[in-house]
Order: C-alpha cells, then structure tokens, then sequence
C-alpha cells in the first residue's frame, strides 16, 4: 500500500488531497493519515509530501518487471472461429486482444513480455517482432490445462503479472508499482467460483451452498510469493494430476487463499469466451464474419443476433461440429475436422444425401456443401444414441440396416474396402506403429477371394454404422452421418458395427444372428467375420493417420488392430490355409 500511495504523489499534476487518496485506493480516510505519517517517518516524502529519492528507490523496487500472457488453449467454446483464429487474436474493435493486452502493459513499463503458444501457435509468431515477446511453445496444450502452460514459464513469476489472452479490459488494469501479490475478482456472483473477497482484501472459502465472486484471471505476483508458486509448480511435474487443473489451483494452500483480493467492476472487462460474447462486446468484429456463420445466415434467412446458445459438441473423430438455436429449432453445423479432406470424397457424400433426402429416417440436411464439407441440418430433438449393450435397441438397428439394404437407393460409387485400406496406409506415409502389422496385412489380403467370392449384390450401405450414428428419438429411429457410405456387400454394415461397438466374439455372433433373424449360414458368418478383420485394418490405418495429425482415439485404435489380428486368424483357420503369411 506505502508503494501505492507514493506512486499517486510521485504522478499527481496538481495537488493531491488525502481524501481523494482514499477514494483511488480503496481504504478509509484515517487509513491514507496514517500511511503517509509512516512515510514520512521512514523518510520516503518529505514534509511537502513530495517523494524524496529513498522513496523513488522503493518505487522502483516494487515496479513490475514481466508478464507472462497464457494464449496455448484450444478456446473449443469459440466455435465455429476456433477453426481459423486462437482466441488472442479475435478483434475487438479492429484491434487483437492480446495486442490490447500487450499495449496496456507497455503504457505502465513493463516490456518483458512471454506469451505461451500452442494451438496455432504460428499465428502469433508477428508479435515477435512488433512487440519483442518471447514465444513459448507448449506442446501439449491439448492435452493439459493451462497449468502446464504456467509451469513452462516458472523461470519468469518473480515481480510479474499473469493474465489470460481471451480478456478485454476497458480501462488498464495494471500499474506502474504493485507493493504486493493479488489476485482480480469481480464481485460477480458464480457458481463455479469458491472464494468471497472480503472487505479489507482478504479471500474466504464460501460454503458448499454459496457462490463465489468471478475469478478474472489476471494476477501479480512478488518476487516472496513467486518463490512459493515455482516450487508448486514443479511440484507438478511428480504429480501430473495437476497437469489437468488450472494453474489457480495453486492458491489454495492450507484451505486458504495465498493471495490478496483485488476487484475490478463487472463492467470494467469482458471475458471472451464464445462467438456470442464477441459478438455482444464488438458486433462489427471481423472475425464474426465467419463461413460458417454465412452460411446459417443464408439458409436460415436469419441475423447473426438470432444465433442463440451456440455451444461445441463433442469432438469427433472426423468432424468439429457445433450447435445452436433459433427461434424454438435447434441445429447442428458441421465443420469438417483435420485431415478431413484427405480421407472423404465430398461429392460422393453429396450424391448420397440428394439419393435418400426423401426418407424419414435420415436427418434433415438444409445445406451440403461438396466441395469443403461444410453441413447444417436440424438437430433431433428429445433424442439419444443407440446403446449397444441394449439388445432391443440394437435388433432395431439390425431392422433400419436391412431396410436400407433391401431398399432401391443406389449411387455411382462404390465403397472398395482393400483399395481404402491401401489408400490410408499411404495417407499415413510411415512405417506401422505395429511391429506385426506386415504380417497382420499379409493375413488379412488372403481373405479377400474368399470375401469376393461370396459378397452379396451390391446395395448402398452406410459403412460407418456407428452406434452412435442410431439415434433414437420418441418413436422414431434415425441413421445419420453418411461421409463414408456407397455401394457395397451388406455384410460389411454389420461388421462395421460390431467392431465400432467393439464386441466380444459372442456378441459378434449374437449380432450376426440378429440381423438374419437366426437363419444365418456358416460362410455367411465367415465372411463377416473377414470383413471385421479386414475393417479393423482399415480403420487403424484411418487411426495411424489421424494420430500423425495430432490426435488420438484411446483403445479404439487398439481394439481395430486387435480385429485385424485376431479375426483374420479365424477366417483363414475356417478355410484350412496356413496362418504363417510367408505361404
């Protein structure tokens, strides 16, 4: 507070009263009498109260030195503007966000700037030179929180502000000397905050039932409390739980906050964390005028004020969709996700959707377009995904597939199983992560006259027969999602949707006998038994490819490779041919 207050006499143009002290600092009147009595005692202003150069001296000592700006993260509530711009470089105003941030920094001295990178990182390596920052590059921000971001940068916590990129601030909220640590709340009440910043700048944990005053973000932290926090912080790297929290998490020591309370007024920043909150604070931002969003505009015959609620679904495997609402309806958006171009044909999707508009049981696409992918359909309502561990639900499942295969819907290409196979393990351009996998292929290749042999007459199928692609809503039963369908045996649908349901044998077997209505003959059943093996291959190679792009499937990619391996074995042991792919 002494440094505060010498910083006030040290600027002030005119006379300064003790009165108006008080108001710019927060504290009583008898509060700011007694503070400049103590400085006048330790000799840092004078009778005059002007600023001696001891006081300079302390002034200088309590000056900020750096700030570490957090900008790595995703900003996955963005949508649909995550897929083209990280979160500190949306405009407001014509000027980037953390270019904002950057310039209030530099009108209060603090030049020493480190910015933490990650998702699309490339984007901000101009401020290098327009600014003098020092990049940090955080490699897994998709897969920490942003307390990996901090632990990167613990080598610069000593006399520093940290602050996210994503906030705008009306006026600076820094200062040229800050004699102590704090942390910025808003006496905002919310539920996902824990802590109530008292009177005299002390934070209390509320109760269970209470809310918490809004947790900014922004904090300074001294070079005594810095100490603390870098041990903390490498703390982490024994404990990678921690990995996953923010990095406040740290300020919660003994069931206490380690930090003073700082507030700043509800209106005196914004956080952005959705196009919607862009939107509201800058309605001409560049950055609204986004694709996507001209396309809601147009097929809809709707404003961008209108698009309410917009909110990410989960992350797919192919796709990053959102959904939003107008009026009473509800809509999913679909933006074709990374790598996607390479693994779909577009305009075969295209020709699908225009064979089957007509059906009641597929979603209602409004807008396809063939050439980037981009897609917009209304959402079903009152729905859910198949559970594939409900028999009922799945025999309704094995119903709409033969519907769809005793159907006359067909297109002009055919989906051709070993081609694609060969085709995802160019796309994955490097040796198999799989040290059998030349073996495992050999297998799997010795199948196909055998599957040639057999296949049925060619119907449109879906391919990706998900689980998750069945939903079920009221009475009525849905097949969505057609990226990958076309011409090809019926059979492949059910091995499809065995292997994504990742079953065991039995339910293999039990899934055969559903969809044949347990009249199913025995090469029937090995032959789809060889599509399982020959579609796990598939799509670990699809795997393989996507994992090189950055992104990662848990055991689903596994349990492909374990079909592969495994059921190309019973195939060829059922045709009495040697297992050893060298004959």
């Amino acid at each position: 507070m002494n440094a505060l207050i010498l910083e006030n006499l040290c600027n002030k143009g005119k006379e300064i009263s003790q009165r108006e002290l008080a108001s710019r600092l927060g504290i009583s009147l008898g509060k700011v009498n007694e503070k400049l009595r103590q400085l006048k005692n330790n000799g840092l202003i004078d009778q005059n109260y002007n600023v001696t150069k001891k006081g300079r001296q302390v002034l200088e000592a309590n000056h900020p030195q750096r700030a570490i700006i957090l900008a790595a993260g995703y900003g996955m509530r963005m949508v649909p503007i995550n897929t083209e711009e990280p979160k500190g470089l949306l405009e407001v105003n014509q000027e980037p966000l953390i270019e904002r941030l950057i310039k209030q920094l530099h009108k209060v001295g603090v030049y020493e700037i480190h910015v933490v990178v990650g998702f699309l990182k490339e984007h901000y390596e101009y401020l290098i030179d327009k600014y003098g920052v020092e990049l940090i590059v955080n490699s897994h921000y998709d897969e920490y929180k942003n307390m990996y971001s901090l632990s990167l940068a613990k080598d610069y916590l000593f006399n520093s502000y940290i602050l996210p990129c994503d906030v705008w601030f009306k006026e600076n909220p820094f200062n040229r000397v800050e004699d102590q640590s704090y942390y910025l709340f808003s006496k905002q009440a919310v539920s996902n905050s824990i802590w109530r910043v008292q009177p005299r700048g002390g934070v209390r944990k509320v109760s269970a039932k209470q809310l918490g005053d809004r947790m900014v973000g922004l904090a300074y932290i001294n070079s005594t409390d810095a100490a603390s926090i870098s041990q903390s912080l490498e703390y982490t790297q024994t404990n990678q739980e921690l990995l996953h929290c923010f990095w406040e998490t740290l300020l919660e020591q003994d069931k206490k906050f380690i930090l003073r309370g700082r507030i700043i007024s509800s209106d005196g920043f914004k956080e952005i964390n959705s196009y919607e909150q862009l939107r509201d604070l800058d309605y001409s931002s560049n950055h609204l005028q986004n694709d996507a969003i001209k396309v809601i505009e147009e097929t809809l015959r709707v404003t961008p004020k209108e698009i309410k609620n917009i909110r990410v679904l989960k992350k797919g495997m192919t796709n990053r969709s959102f959904f939003f609402e107008h009026g009473s309806d509800k809509y999913i958006m679909r933006i074709p996700g990374k790598g996607t171009d390479e693994l779909i044909n577009r305009h075969s999707e295209y020709e699908v959707y225009q064979t089957i508009k007509n059906t009641n049981w597929t979603e209602k696409v409004l807008y396809l377009n063939a050439d980037n992918g981009y897609k917009l359909s209304k959402f079903i309502k009152s729905s859910h995904n198949c559970d594939a561990n409900n028999p009922e639900q799945v025999q309704e499942c094995m119903n709409l597939l033969r519907k769809l295969h005793n159907s006359v819907f067909k297109v002009s290409h055919r989906f051709d199983l070993y081609k694609q196979i060969d085709f995802y393990e160019e796309l994955r351009g490097t040796t198999s992560a799989y040290r059998d996998y030349d073996e495992v292929k050999k297998r799997v290749e010795k199948l196909r006259p055998f599957i040639e042999k057999n296949a049925k007459r060619q119907v449109l199928c879906h391919i990706d027969a998900n689980p998750d692609n069945f939903i079920f809503s009221k009475n009525q039963l849905y097949l969505i999602d057609w990226e990958y369908a076309g011409m090809q045996d019926p059979d492949i649908d059910i091995a499809m949707f065995a292997i994504y349901a990742m079953y065991d044998q039995q339910r293999v077997d039990d899934l055969i006998q559903t969809y044949y209505c347990n009249e199913c003959d025995l090469v029937t059943k090995q032959k789809i038994y060889a599509y399982i093996a020959a579609c796990g291959l598939l799509w670990s190679n699809w795997c393989e490819y996507k994992q090189s792009l950055g992104l990662d499937f848990g055991n689903y990619s596994i349990a492909q490779y374990r079909y592969a391996k495994e059921y190309s074995k019973k195939v060829l042991s059922y045709l009495g041919e040697p297992l050893n792919a060298q004959n």
